[in-house]
């Protein structure tokens, strides 16, 4: 079986897990992307959904790989060994946060309860979840290898774990989807279509809801509060640089009939990194 078979789309990359690191010899400041307590306070927000988030999705691919196609239980493997690794670094990335001063312990619990909540729903429900919740990390990880300014001025440790974090989440952004199609394939179009679109929309509203609570809490542990502070963060995320508004066509596509996360070719975003990063290397 080819997991491609059901969409006339170019094939996924081979996955390559590169195992990194980042920010062990040097102590961050607090406000490490250019000064910028708003942009700082988004991308902790992110991070500190990670760990548990990450686990999720590997949890939800394990629970469908029995009867997987070759090629798909490769690319699961491979996808497992990555989210691992992105795991271990943004728990480092969080460990640096709360050393500069900040309390992420209500974030994490939020995200814990959330989590609980996916997980007392059908297996089923889990993997529906995580390609809602992998499309958006494809989507913020091709925005931010296509526009590098959103790491403009960033400390070069924390954004060069940002970048390697997207190249990879670009890497593997077909492999719960892919799975997905296997699980479900007893099921007809539309049911697929539905359960997975609802589930979009209301993982979209939740999504928002928590990173700018989240956020906006962060800010408020640096004194930024009020109706300026959700302004600020507001036209951070649709004004400039507008990660959110940047990111609404990709979205939409989600939607539309026949929808496969390599339908947008960005094989070239990894090969630029790849390039740029055995540059550097020499």
């Amino acid at each position: 079986m080819n997991a491609f078979s059901d969409f006339d789309v170019n094939p996924a990359p081979a996955i390559t897990v590169r195992d990194a690191r980042f920010g062990r010899d040097s102590r961050p400041e607090r406000w490490w992307l250019n000064g910028d307590p708003v942009g700082t306070a988004w991308f902790n927000a992110l991070s500190a959904t990670f760990p548990r988030g990450e686990t999720l999705f590997v949890d939800s691919v394990k629970a469908f790989r029995d009867g997987a196609p070759p090629r798909l239980a490769a690319e699961i493997r491979a996808f497992i060994k990555q989210e691992v690794n992105h795991t271990r670094e943004h728990l480092a990335f969080n460990r640096a946060a709360e050393a500069a001063g900040y309390d992420m312990s209500a974030i994490d619990a939020r995200v814990e309860r959330l989590l609980g909540d996916v997980y007392a729903r059908p297996k089923p429900a889990w993997l529906a979840v995580t390609i809602a919740l992998e499309h958006f990390t494809a989507m913020f990880a091709h925005e931010f290898l296509a526009h590098p300014e959103h790491f403009l001025g960033a400390e070069t440790e924390q954004a060069a774990l940002w970048r390697w974090h997207a190249v990879e989440e670009i890497e593997h952004k077909g492999v719960a989807y892919d799975t997905w199609l296997h699980a479900t394939r007893g099921w007809s179009r539309w049911k697929r279509w539905k359960v997975k679109s609802l589930l979009m929309l209301v993982i979209t509203k939740r999504f928002v809801k928590h990173r700018f609570r989240d956020a906006s809490e962060l800010l408020a542990q640096d004194g930024i509060t009020g109706w300026r502070a959700k302004a600020a963060l507001a036209w951070y995320l649709v004004g400039k640089p507008g990660i959110l508004r940047r990111v609404l066509p990709a979205w939409c596509a989600y939607f539309l009939p026949g929808f496969h996360p390599w339908n947008r070719d960005d094989r070239a975003l990894i090969g630029r990194y790849d390039s740029e990063y055995a540059a550097a290397a020499r």
